[in-house]
């Protein structure tokens, strides 16, 4: 014991005791998925308070020096049988909030384990434990011991972000409430028999707060609810809070604002109950909340259960890229995204076959680095290290495994950003968009794998007056294809659903629009009409047609069926609509063909001065005429410019003058296209306005900044230009250079690229950022699938082909499909098909 004394005596200055701030990895390993509870256990080093699994912990040593490390291991106890009323613990309370970790959530389960540690010391391994503590000299027992206390009494990262993330149902104190203003007019609320004052409604009841009104609810997307009386009201009187009755206890109720559109606290509640006879402490609760009705109208008969296949039995699947995720709370998006993506041949090479290189090659704190954390997860899925049937495994749970819970990935990937850093449900195709642009940033000067996604889109416009053209493009990710609704094949079954519902027969049947795929593609190919074109070629507006085609055609094209959009009242929703996706896909038909033979294009020329307000107006075909006399001046040869494009592009910092022109050139067709004339004719010298300068006085730019971003392996010439695009804002400048690599004429996308050899028919490779071209004809290999209203709430799960075998991935359940429901899917993913 004396020479273990020596050696923790020659290591106690590396012993460091965690302040507040620091980050204590005690849950789980840097570099995989290990945890105490893994074989092995999990080694946390007393100094940088990262944890490692034993398969990692002496690379890491070999690599720092560290020679100190807190050794966890955990083992779960038989759960006690909570149903004894013998046992003396008290009732769990029931939660209020939809929230983890706060007063009135739900408390962060967790889980009874048997715990052992210690402290070890490398590269022999030799163990202390706290006994041995007890006989070594006062200063080598002191530190060591308030180590290990602090390491055990912090919170651990992954606890943390739990508790932080989870904010789902967070309501903020109406401004009403305080001052609401109750009116003295003798109404008194019985304590149950509530009916709407107008229409007799027996459910979903609500108070008004200030008059004591009551009157129903808001009627949902699928005719059940209310009818609209208790917002009628509203907009009648103006009258701003109510609440639901029903759903009063004494510990809250669900209050609504309507002039605020959220629900809300009311602090002042049982005050104002108070006033209409109601005693809060005395109410029970006979109604569902919203929360809890939210939750029964997404679970709509039928997609819920189609979609996870709850109908049938199935087979559970382990193995080799066949790894469950926990989710994670509301995690269920990203699990479904990162699935389908390390079934991509590109990421499994550029992450999973590199890993050791890459745990190598990692920097101090690994948990803080994209390329790391994401080989973690993709060798996490691939290996099948984890995949394995979870404990107390039944036939309730059928298909749930260990998985792994990507935690660290989650945290960093979401780090910073307003929505994915919260556990908040999000939108699967911004997650994916929001990831493929985090792979953009982290590939800059190696292979990248988003490349396999990445097309090129050729918009040609056509001026009918002229019948000129012109032609542009730009890169994109995904296909959008949108839903005509008019399209669907069983329209009269619909309508007359429709009709039961409106007449109040609760028994009317939920049915699906039926929408053939071909009237979809047809939907995206066919022209679209510009009404207000500017046209160069005739120097006024007129009548364009504007027709989207592939300028290439990825190894692998991503779809996303349009569901979600915006009703009448600008509420989302989602269409239910199911639609004939097919297993292969030829949309060779619609290749760019590029200029046509004796085709000619709209001319680039200057258009007539453009006036701002500060300029005297004089006359507009080069001032002829004189100071009294300005007859030759007519506005009607001054374009009409759209107002937003123009709006938008002053907002991003660039002048006036300069945004009139960009809009002016571009024919008034969008905000990236003359976001594109901006950058092209930046350093145009000799015009009247000189961008350069311009923007040179307007921003003093931050070294700081340029700094960065040129480390990331821009040209210090790409960097200002981000900047001055973004008001000198570093994150803005970041994201809009990876959103404009085609705008920036220097700037090679990757190493990678195609070659001729790739490109049909040995044409010429499309000008502009790298990308790999091919036949285009695919087939389908993945697709996740929505359940829910809206993507702020509901479920995904994915379905992957493997081996010939459709696969279902819903969060820890993996198994073998049995009905994969492909024509209700958000999301497809096709593979080329090799020829």
């Amino acid at each position: 014991m004396a020479e273990v004394g020596d050696v923790l005596m020659s290591v106690l200055s590396t012993i460091r005791v965690p302040k507040p701030g620091d980050r204590v990895h005690k849950d789980e390993c840097a570099l995989s998925f290990s945890s105490p509870e893994s074989e092995g256990g999990l080694y946390v080093c007393m100094n940088s308070f990262l944890g490692f699994g034993s398969q990692y912990v002496d690379r890491y040593h070999a690599r720092t020096g560290q020679r100190a490390y807190l050794h966890i291991t955990r083992s779960r106890k038989p759960k006690e049988d909570d149903s004894n009323s013998g046992s003396g613990h008290p009732p769990k309370k029931k939660p209020t909030r939809l929230a983890i970790g706060i007063e009135g959530g739900f408390d962060v389960e967790q889980e009874q384990y048997e715990e052992d540690v210690k402290v070890v010391i490398l590269p022999d391994r030799q163990e202390v434990t706290s006994e041995d503590l007890a006989t070594m000299p006062d200063v080598v027992r002191e530190r060591v011991s308030l180590s290990m206390t602090g390491i055990m009494a912090a919170d651990s990262v992954s606890h943390a972000l739990q508790v932080q993330q989870w904010d789902g149902e967070v309501r903020q104190e109406s401004r009403h409430a305080a001052d609401l203003k109750q009116l003295d007019n003798g109404v008194k609320i019985p304590p149950s028999g509530w009916r709407c004052e107008v229409c007799d409604l027996q459910e979903n009841i609500w108070m008004n707060l200030t008059d004591g009104k009551l009157l129903c609810g808001r009627r949902y997307f699928d005719g059940s609810g209310g009818n609209n009386h208790a917002l009628l009201h509203f907009q009648e009187t103006g009258y701003p809070i109510a609440v639901k009755l029903g759903t009063i206890t004494p510990d809250g109720a669900d209050v609504y604002s309507y002039d605020e559109d959220d629900m809300v606290l009311d602090s002042k509640l049982p005050e104002h109950l108070a006033h209409f006879g109601i005693n809060m402490m005395t109410m029970e609760k006979t109604e569902r909340t919203m929360t809890e009705l939210e939750i029964a109208v997404n679970q709509r008969v039928g997609e819920w259960e189609v979609i996870q296949e709850s109908g049938t039995t199935l087979r559970p699947l382990f193995g080799s890229g066949l790894t469950g995720m926990k989710n994670l709370g509301n995690s269920c998006y990203l699990n479904s995204v990162m699935q389908v993506l390390f079934t991509v041949p590109d990421f499994q090479n550029k992450y999973v076959s590199n890993i050791d290189k890459i745990i190598d090659e990692a920097p101090s704190d690994p948990t803080q680095d994209f390329k790391t954390q994401v080989a973690k997860l993709g060798y996490g899925l691939l290996s099948g290290e984890y995949s394995k049937p979870a404990p107390d495994h039944g036939d309730e749970n059928a298909g749930d495994q260990i998985g792994i819970a990507p935690r660290m990935f989650k945290a960093l990937v979401g780090r910073g950003h307003p929505e994915f850093s919260t556990n908040r449900q999000q939108d699967a195709q911004e997650f994916l968009l929001h990831f493929i642009n985090m792979v953009e940033r982290n590939c800059r000067s190696a292979s990248n794998p988003s490349e396999a996604f990445r097309f090129l889109v050729e918009e040609r416009i056509v001026c009918q007056q002229s019948q000129k053209a012109k032609y542009t493009q730009r890169v994109d990710y995904i296909v959008q294809l949108p839903v005509p609704m008019d399209q669907a094949t069983n329209t009269e079954e619909l309508q007359e659903a429709e009709r039961r519902r409106e007449e109040g027969d609760s028994s009317a049947p939920t049915v699906r629009a039926q929408i053939p795929f071909t009237a979809c593609m047809a939907a995206l190919s066919e022209p679209e009409i510009l009404a207000d074109f500017w046209s160069s070629a005739v120097q006024s507006k007129t009548t364009a047609t504007k027709t989207t085609r592939f300028a290439s055609f990825p190894d692998h094209l991503v779809i996303q069926i349009k569901k979600f959009t915006f009703g009448l009242d600008w509420v989302p929703k989602k269409l239910d609509v199911s639609i004939d996706v097919p297993d292969t896909l030829d949309l060779s038909a619609l290749r760019a063909t590029g200029q046509q033979q004796g085709e000619e294009l709209l001319p680039e020329v200057a258009p007539p001065p453009l006036m701002t307000p500060d300029v005297e107006v004089k006359g507009i075909l080069g001032f002829h005429g004189n100071e009294e006399d300005d007859s030759l001046y007519s506005p009607l040869l001054s374009p009409v410019l759209d107002d937003s494009t123009v709006s938008q592009l002053c907002e991003m910092g660039f002048p006036l003058e300069a945004c009139r022109k960009a809009a002016y050139y571009t024919g008034n067709t969008g905000i990236d296209a003359a976001m594109n004339w901006i950058m092209g004719h930046m350093d145009d010298p000799g015009s009247s306005i000189s961008l350069i300068a311009s923007l040179t006085l307007t921003y003093s730019l931050s070294e700081e900044h340029l700094a960065t971003i040129v480390s990331m392996g821009f040209s210090r010439d790409q960097a200002t230009k981000a900047l001055r695009a973004t008001s000198n804002v570093l994150d803005r400048a970041v994201d809009w250079i990876f959103s404009h690599l085609d705008d920036l004429e220097s700037m090679d996308v990757s190493e990678g690229g195609r070659s001729a050899a790739e490109s049909e028919g040995g044409r010429d490779p499309p000008p502009g950022p790298r990308v790999r071209d091919g036949p285009g004809k695919y087939e389908l290999f993945a697709f996740i699938s929505h359940m829910g209203t809206s993507t702020m709430c509901g479920h995904y799960v994915c379905h992957i082909k493997k081996d010939q075998q459709w696969v279902i991935f819903n969060d820890q359940k993996v198994c073998a499909s049995e009905k994969p429901p492909k024509d209700l899917g958000y999301l497809y993913f096709y593979r080329r098909v090799a020829e």
